[in-house]
């Protein structure tokens, strides 16, 4: 790692062509009123105009902007190379989506040398749909004040990528970037809850969500494969067993609800191991399992995990079962 240059601000860009959007992503970076600044452009393999434009950008601004060429791997080794890389006291993650408001630095880093015990800062967003006003009012729950991570980001992750500020020293002690193709950012934030690290939360929009017809890192619909998806909920697991959230939570209820739901889900697409994996997930984190999860089980080890939850599929359309009390309401709901 490199050594940390005290008050300066690292901000990561992982892109994938996308030159337009990484254009407006690096000048409201540019339009910061802090300064020191680094930028750092991770490129995750672009094949269009977008190296021309990160190379151009780094000629520019010598002093400022750096371009990293990587192979595609996805936006978490991108992070991951930018992160190596940077050298400042503060880390800022930033999709070539989205934009930060030009006080965001100095608003954020003013709140962590205020509140020294605090790891992370994290404001408002406002949600810009393409073709659309802004929103006038904070986007998920960066409008709320909460003190940590955890238990609530088991429920739902409840900011962007692009709305806390790191400390550097946060962001060496959770490591490396996962590989994961979606929700890498959610397991590094469960990481970082389950150290233990404090919020500290500035009450103004800090950065600009935009959504386009173009695909975003998350896609449409799209998640991770049946095999990352038992990586993905046992890291966020093993994590939530870390911080302390205890069986009885309603977050952790929620959580082992979904994990359920998606063990049915593999199972319905043909991948047995997983769904059984999933499966046990549960049972791990249940104090008292469900007795629908139960009879899953019991059925599945008769006719088949897929034969299993496609049976108690139809019969939850025929019952038309809704979710349960335990299912939490959505922080962009």
């Amino acid at each position: 790692m490199n050594q940390t240059i005290p008050n300066l601000v690292s901000t990561i860009i992982p892109v994938f062509n996308r030159p337009a959007m990484l254009q407006r992503a690096v000048d409201s970076v540019l339009a910061q009123t802090w300064r020191p600044i680094e930028i750092i452009i991770c490129d995750d393999g672009s094949t269009d105009g977008t190296p021309e434009l990160g190379r151009r950008l780094a000629a520019e601004h010598p002093a400022i902007i750096r371009y990293l060429w990587n192979p595609n791997r996805g936006a978490g080794p991108a992070r991951e190379a930018g992160r190596q890389r940077a050298q400042g006291e503060f880390i800022q993650y930033l999709d070539s989506d989205d934009t930060l408001w030009p006080r965001k630095f100095e608003a954020q880093i003013k709140a962590l040398r205020e509140r020294p015990e605090c790891g992370i800062a994290y404001g408002q967003i406002r949600f810009c749909r393409e073709g659309e006003p802004p929103s006038t009012t904070a986007y998920k729950w960066s409008g709320r004040e909460l003190p940590t991570l955890f238990p609530w980001i088991l429920a739902d992750r409840w900011w962007n990528t692009d709305t806390p500020l790191w400390r550097r020293s946060v962001c060496d002690a959770i490591g490396p970037w996962s590989d994961l193709r979606y929700s890498q950012d959610w397991e590094y934030d469960a990481r970082a809850g389950a150290l233990g690290v404090k919020l500290v939360h500035v009450p103004e929009f800090v950065t600009d969500q935009h959504h386009h017809a173009k695909e975003r890192q998350t896609g449409h619909g799209r998640w991770l494969s049946p095999e990352d998806q038992v990586r993905f909920f046992r890291s966020l697991a093993q994590q939530a067993k870390q911080a302390g959230v205890r069986p009885e939570a309603p977050e952790m209820l929620h959580f082992v609800r979904w994990v359920l739901s998606h063990s049915r889900k593999c199972a319905q697409q043909g991948f047995p191991l997983e769904a059984e994996d999933l499966y046990g997930l549960c049972l791990e984190l249940s104090a008292k399992p469900a007795p629908s999860a139960l009879v899953y089980g019991a059925l599945a080890k008769v006719v088949g995990w897929q034969r299993s939850a496609n049976t108690l599929e139809r019969l939850r359309a025929t019952l038309s079962r809704r979710a349960g009390a335990e299912t939490l309401k959505q922080s962009w709901q």
